[in-house]
């Protein structure tokens, strides 16, 4: 399909340097279609999914219909869940970044709804609701539908699927009937074939080829592992690559805990996504995830229904998906604006066959790949960091830099300049990787780890970024002034993880996970550090906490003991 650029599109100068600033200049294939076609006034059907751009290709027409001066109500999107609901709210608030005076307002349950009422009453023009609360405002007259010219409704099959067809039926019903009705939908099964016969007039189709719903700037690859062993597979796949935000996806939430908690132990930033959490856990955990505070989320399926983050630079499946629709979901994730992505599967057993399911589903490649040794790790690190000196020797004047190193090191302290990169080279990668180099060394594999994942011949930890011995921790702080020691009078003989104590505090008392010191867990009980300007924040945030169950009790340690 030709190109099509955002000036091409006779669109709002306001608009479009909104998009302008959002970094966006040709238009994706939805895009492209459907914002002419919305212009017109006329009816559409999108068959697109999540990561095509579909947010813009009904906000961007949206906008150009909404009379500022007008404090009605005069449009309605409706979402799945709450989380689409807010980020489609979110980017339609870029989009009208320039265009004073309109009001878009996210409506979703668990939300205090006096809030919302107070919102809508303040003169809101477009509203973005999951059908079970805007159906509650219907019916309170607080929505009143007047005025509203344009209702979206934003994966309608996944409404579907969650049981919202009659409340979209009975929204739809009541709303004026001269009025555009827009509808986005990854599927079209008979129901929402059904819903587009009756509440829209001469619809036009329009559609994303199937090629393009598999995703193809994402580099797909599997790993056959052992049930013990992905944890381990999954870390050096997140040190090899070294991916700055990254979604792993489990078939249920007890995986997700359970991988949040492992992965929290070894020293990564990782959170997770899943139903049993409150909305203020779940925003606390997407925000941080947006700003990247935390690096990977952890999450289910239905979960990570509207997660839309366009900086994941990789998707790891660390539990195949049942349903092969889902596969292309969860990749979609990564590879987005333009950007390559990078997939993973950690395969086990008889699981091999369901990927060669999901490849003739996808009309896709998934490549096998072998495990990375250890020493292919740390030899990539090496390499990566070669990269970045090469970068910076071409695109930089390093006159100053050499004329100090000639002087101070080379003429003063009689070395070698090859001495000094060879020195820089082991300082940067750290001296758990001193030996990186050594070429001859047979590289460690997942069979040298002994059960408590030390090389079984060298007697090192498995690593993990922020990995001590004996402690756990994301910076060493130790001793440093601005920490305060917290006592928790649980330990390791009540079933109790770092990982637990780290989420119960960054959790309870909003406060980032690295921000979190040093956690030093024994028999019956545990020590914390934590910033001390946070320190009786977090203590009042802990009063009646539980963890795992249990009831615990914190105070300020005396000290370096109890």
């Amino acid at each position: 399909m030709e190109t099509v650029r955002f000036d091409e599109l006779q669109l709002d100068e306001r608009i479009l340097r909104a998009v302008t600033d959002m970094g966006f200049e040709a238009a994706s294939p939805i895009q492209a279609q459907a914002i002419p076609v919305q212009m017109e006034g006329r009816d559409v059907v999108g068959q697109a999914q999540t990561g095509t751009g579909k947010t813009a290709a009904f906000g961007i027409p949206l906008l150009q219909k909404i009379n500022p001066d007008s404090k009605k109500l005069q449009a309605i999107a409706l979402c799945p869940t709450r989380e689409l609901a807010i980020q489609v709210a979110e980017e339609i608030r870029r989009l009208a970044k320039y265009m004073h005076g309109i009001k878009v307002l996210p409506i979703y349950g668990g939300q205090d709804i006096v809030r919302q009422i107070r919102g809508l009453k303040d003169g809101t023009q477009i509203v973005i609701g999951t059908p079970g609360r805007v159906m509650d405002h219907m019916r309170r007259k607080t929505i009143r539908c007047d005025h509203i010219h344009t209702v979206i409704m934003d994966e309608a099959d996944e409404m579907l699927n969650m049981g919202f067809l009659e409340d979209m039926e009975t929204i739809l019903s009541q709303l004026p009937e001269e009025r555009q009705t827009v509808m986005f939908s990854a599927t079209m099964p008979v129901e929402i074939q059904n819903i587009a016969r009756r509440f829209q007039k001469e619809p036009v189709m329009v559609k994303v080829v199937k090629k393009e719903l598999t995703v193809p700037k994402v580099t797909q690859y599997y790993y056959e592992v052992k049930p013990k062993t992905k944890v381990e597979v999954m870390c050096r796949l997140l040190d090899m690559y070294a991916p700055k935000l990254s979604v792993a996806f489990c078939n249920t939430k007890k995986q997700v805990d359970e991988l949040v908690q492992d992965l929290q132990g070894r020293g990564y930033f990782a959170e997770g996504l899943h139903g049993d959490l409150k909305q203020m856990q779940r925003d606390r955990v997407m925000s941080s995830f947006r700003n990247g505070t935390t690096e990977i989320l952890v999450a289910t399926d239905v979960a990570a229904r509207g997660i839309d983050v366009d900086n994941v630079e990789a998707v790891f499946n660390y539990d195949i998906p049942q349903d092969d629709e889902y596969y292309v979901h969860r990749i979609g994730r990564t590879g987005r604006a333009g950007k390559d992505g990078i997939a993973f599967s950690l395969v086990v057993g008889k699981e091999v066959y369901k990927l060669r399911d999901i490849q003739r589903y996808c009309k896709t490649k998934i490549i096998p790949q072998a495990i990375p040794s250890l020493d292919d790790i740390t030899a990539i690190k090496a390499e990566k960091i070669m990269e970045q000196v090469m970068e910076l020797i071409n695109e930089t004047d390093l006159t100053k830099t050499v004329n100090f190193i000639e002087k101070k090191i080379l003429e003063e302290e009689e070395c070698t300049s090859l001495d000094v990169a060879a020195a820089l080279l082991k300082l940067a990668m750290g001296e758990e990787n001193e030996d990186v180099i050594d070429c001859s060394r047979p590289a460690r594999s997942l069979d040298d780890l002994d059960r408590y994942g030390r090389d079984s011949r060298t007697g090192r930890g498995k690593g993990g970024r922020g990995s001590r011995d004996g402690r756990y921790g994301r910076y060493d702080r130790e001793d440093r002034e601005d920490m305060a020691r917290l006592f928790v009078n649980i330990g390791k003989n009540q079933n109790i993880r770092p990982g637990d104590v780290l989420g119960a505090v960054a959790g309870e008392s909003g406060i980032s996970g690295k921000m979190v010191g040093s956690i030093d867990m024994y028999d019956n009980y545990t020590f914390v550090e934590v910033p001390r300007e946070y320190a009786d924040a977090v203590l009042r945030a802990m009063k009646d906490v539980k963890i795992k169950g249990k009831n615990v009790h914190v105070e300020k340690a005396n000290g370096r003991g109890r």
